[in-house]
């Protein structure tokens, strides 16, 4: 299976990165093809709601800046798996960004599975992103494979390394 990692922490040695690079690993190791995308260093800006993409576009977007290099990969992911820090009780601006601009494309053509990873320092604040990684999932038509949240004490442990690996057997 062709699966598509995309990874938001700024932090490169962060706790979000650590668990996109275990999914990673565990899903190598089963056979699946990963390719790990690091949207929080590319320049993605939001949508500009202009509609470009829906008339003159042809379902290409306007902006050209690094999401250029993303659509491809979407285009031929089967599995998207969502790793992103929890800062303020939501996904982080450096997923929202390539989420949002994905409305070009209204949803890509392969992804059949999703799978999230989040981190934060505290506990009890996943709920707004995980609602709206949900929802992504019922519009697309994708099968959510499962989530893993890892607070500040469960983070880069055996057991979430663990929790993590559980994720990949439901492909």
């Amino acid at each position: 299976m062709n699966i598509l990692i995309l990874q938001a922490s700024p932090r490169g040695k962060g706790n979000t990165a650590w668990m996109a690079e275990e999914y990673k690993k565990a899903a190598e190791a089963a056979g699946h093809q990963v390719t790990l995308f690091d949207v929080s260093h590319k320049k993605i800006a939001g949508c500009l709601a202009c509609e470009y993409c829906h008339g003159k576009g042809n379902g290409a977007c306007v902006q050209k800046d690094d999401m250029q290099d993303l659509y491809p990969l979407m285009a031929e992911a089967e599995a998207l798996v969502l790793a992103a820090p929890i800062y303020y009780f939501t996904l982080c601006a450096q997923m929202q960004a390539p989420i949002q601009r994905m409305y070009c494309v209204n949803a890509p053509a392969k992804v059949k599975k999703m799978a999230m990873l989040l981190s934060s320092y505290s506990p009890g604040v996943y709920d707004g992103a995980t609602t709206e990684y949900h929802d992504i999932c019922r519009y697309w038509g994708a099968t959510d494979t499962g989530i893993v949240t890892a607070k500040i004490d469960e983070q880069k442990t055996e057991e979430t390394k663990q929790k993590i690996e559980a994720l990949v057997q439901n492909l």
